[in-house]
């Protein structure tokens, strides 16, 4: 275990990011227009106004689709790292991938078998 010296640069990074953040906000509250219009008190998303003021139900499907993109789109972003050492480890590190891509294509199976990607 290192110095606790050795930490102060992260704690003096931090304490100036934290600055700086106040910094900025008290200027913007102190010195910012304050134009409150309705116009500006919409509700906006998207790019396009609200229709309606309800809030629609969403369906669970879209979320679980949406956290298998980013699992696998997760997934798919360690082969970049992995192509680069793949020349330098050779045979045993293309074996690891290769027990990695198995496993993530098991996974992908089992959810097409599931019906995950199904939009009924």
């Amino acid at each position: 275990m290192g110095s606790p010296l050795a930490f102060l640069p992260i704690l003096l990074m931090l304490m100036g990011a934290l600055g700086i953040g106040v910094v900025l906000l008290s200027l913007n509250a102190l010195l910012g227009r304050k134009i409150r219009t309705k116009r500006k008190l919409s509700p906006f998303e998207s790019g396009m106004p609200l229709l309606d003021d309800s809030h629609k139900r969403i369906s669970v499907k879209f979320f679980i689709v949406a956290m298998i993109f980013i699992l696998f789109d997760v997934e798919a972003a360690f082969l970049y790292p992995w192509a680069v050492v793949f020349r330098q480890g050779g045979w045993p590190v293309f074996a690891e991938m290769l027990v990695f891509v198995s496993v993530l294509f098991l996974g992908f199976a089992y959810l097409w078998k599931k019906g995950a990607f199904d939009w009924d």
